[in-house]
């Protein structure tokens, strides 16, 4: 299924891909904290950031129980890293790697639009606690010792990880798709409401032409009326018997 706008949906995110993006960039924030400018908008322009993205925690790189000061200097440092001016080499990616950066942190600003990111890492969380107690069920079900990957804590996260971007992607998806449907429907409405108008502006006119030739259709009528009488008086005088002579009365 197409997401709105054309973009594939969180399904078209292959399992390959996330592996790939999370395996890497761990890889990196263990081998440089900081990062540099070009590893800084690879990571946000690489192919997936546009559903990775959505969680503004991992674009911002900052754990969700952050401070406010926290967020604040890490979105500093990072917007001074992938700013334009300093990648002069490479500004197009630059830019979109910097809005990347300026919209996670402008969204992290909005107390309500914090809570509902909060609120899906939790969910994914969740989640995937609620999918390794059914796998412990099942296994105990079938009498098989009760271990699981998820029991490796960095596994673990890699399956929170994966969840909480799905889950962002569904909710991006049905935002595209409720959008998509207000502009179908304020469409629609705006052409009624044209329509309505330009019917009430064509009775208007229909109405002002009858007015304007109402004199000349009751003259017409008039002039009818007598042509008429004038006539019926005509065929009148030609219809009357003829005098009868004093001869034939006798």
């Amino acid at each position: 299924m197409a997401a709105a706008g054309g973009e594939p949906s969180c399904q078209a995110v292959s399992d390959e891909l996330f592996q790939n993006f999370y395996t890497e960039v761990k890889q990196i924030e263990k081998r440089d904290s900081v990062l540099t400018s070009k590893q800084q908008i690879d990571r946000l322009l690489r192919p997936g950031a546009s559903y990775f993205n959505l969680n503004p925690f991992e674009v911002l790189q900052i754990d969700p129980d952050a401070t406010d000061d926290e967020l604040k200097k890490r979105f500093r440092a990072l917007s001074i890293l992938v700013h334009p001016d300093k990648n002069q080499d490479d500004p197009d990616r630059a830019q979109k790697a910097f809005e990347a950066v300026d919209k996670a942190y402008k969204l992290l600003l909005d107390p309500e639009q914090k809570k509902r990111a909060l609120d899906v890492i939790h969910a994914g969380k969740e989640y995937v606690e609620h999918m390794v107690k059914e796998k412990r069920k099942q296994l105990k079900k079938e009498g098989k010792p009760q271990d699981v990957e998820e029991d490796d804590p960095e596994l673990f996260k890699q399956a929170v990880y994966k969840q909480t971007m799905k889950l962002f992607a569904e909710l991006e998806i049905k935002r595209k798709e409720r959008e998509a449907k207000d502009m179908h429907e304020r469409k629609r409405a705006r052409e009624e409401e044209i329509e309505a108008a330009e019917k009430a502006k064509r009775e208007r006119e229909w109405q002002k032409n009858f007015e304007e030739t109402r004199d000349g259709r009751v003259d017409s009528w008039r002039n009818f009326q007598a042509k008429g009488k004038s006539k019926e008086k005509k065929n009148r005088s030609f219809l009357k018997p003829p005098k009868v002579k004093m001869e034939q009365r006798e």
